[in-house]
């Protein structure tokens, strides 16, 4: 029923033609490599090949064609998903009719399309992201170079031992390096202390 529907808004534009429908992933993937059109709209959750797979196979294609998400799920971690797989927009099944021949056109163009809600979660993510970035580096400013050096061996899953070997410390000296980071950085354990040394861009690669 929604691809009929679909069609139907689609086929009424005048310039858009449907050169098919899939009903899972794995079909989906197998009509681009068929028809090769100039523009993809995919579903999320489907039977077999999810969305998400099925955007990665996609776009690892010669001269892959956007693909733009269209489904009812606009949660955060569904939009960060599928842009990151490599999808060229992400619209809801409630965007109207008009809009959404609009925003298939200029997706075909090339263009990035978002949802306003998806563009609202994405901003609010970024913008989360930013803030802890900011906060781990202004914590981490509070170190000496020292426990600098011992917190990002933390962020690389180093152990104590790892960590001496390294910087050429005793084992027993790391550990009182890193029961004092802990109490600066306001971390309960060594893992929110390494979450935090990424954060602070102190691990590299």
């Amino acid at each position: 029923m929604v691809c009929a529907h679909l069609r139907t808004i689609l086929g009424a534009s005048g310039d858009i033609e449907v050169v098919e429908e899939a009903h899972d992933g794995a079909a989906g993937v197998a009509a681009v490599v068929r028809n090769r059109p100039d523009v993809v709209l995919m579903d999320l959750r489907m039977p077999g090949m999810d969305g998400i797979t099925a955007i990665q196979r996609i776009v690892q294609l010669a001269a892959p064609p956007p693909v733009v998400v269209l489904t009812t799920f606009d949660a955060d971690q569904y939009v960060l998903r599928a842009l990151r797989a490599g999808a060229a927009g992400f619209l809801v099944k409630s965007t109207p009719p008009e809009d959404l021949i609009k925003l298939v056109q200029v997706a075909a163009e090339g263009h990035t399309v978002l949802s306003p809600a998806a563009a609202r979660r994405l901003i609010a993510a970024s913008a989360d992201r930013q803030s802890a970035r900011d906060r781990a580096r202004e914590l981490a400013g509070s170190l000496t170079e020292r426990e600098a050096e011992v917190l990002a061996g933390l962020g690389q899953g180093l152990s104590n031992a790892e960590i001496g070997a390294r910087l050429y410390l005793s084992e027993a000296t790391v550990k009182g390096y890193v029961s004092r980071i802990l109490v600066k950085l306001d971390c309960a354990n060594r893992t929110q202390a390494g979450l935090l040394a990424h954060d602070a861009g102190l691990v590299t690669g």
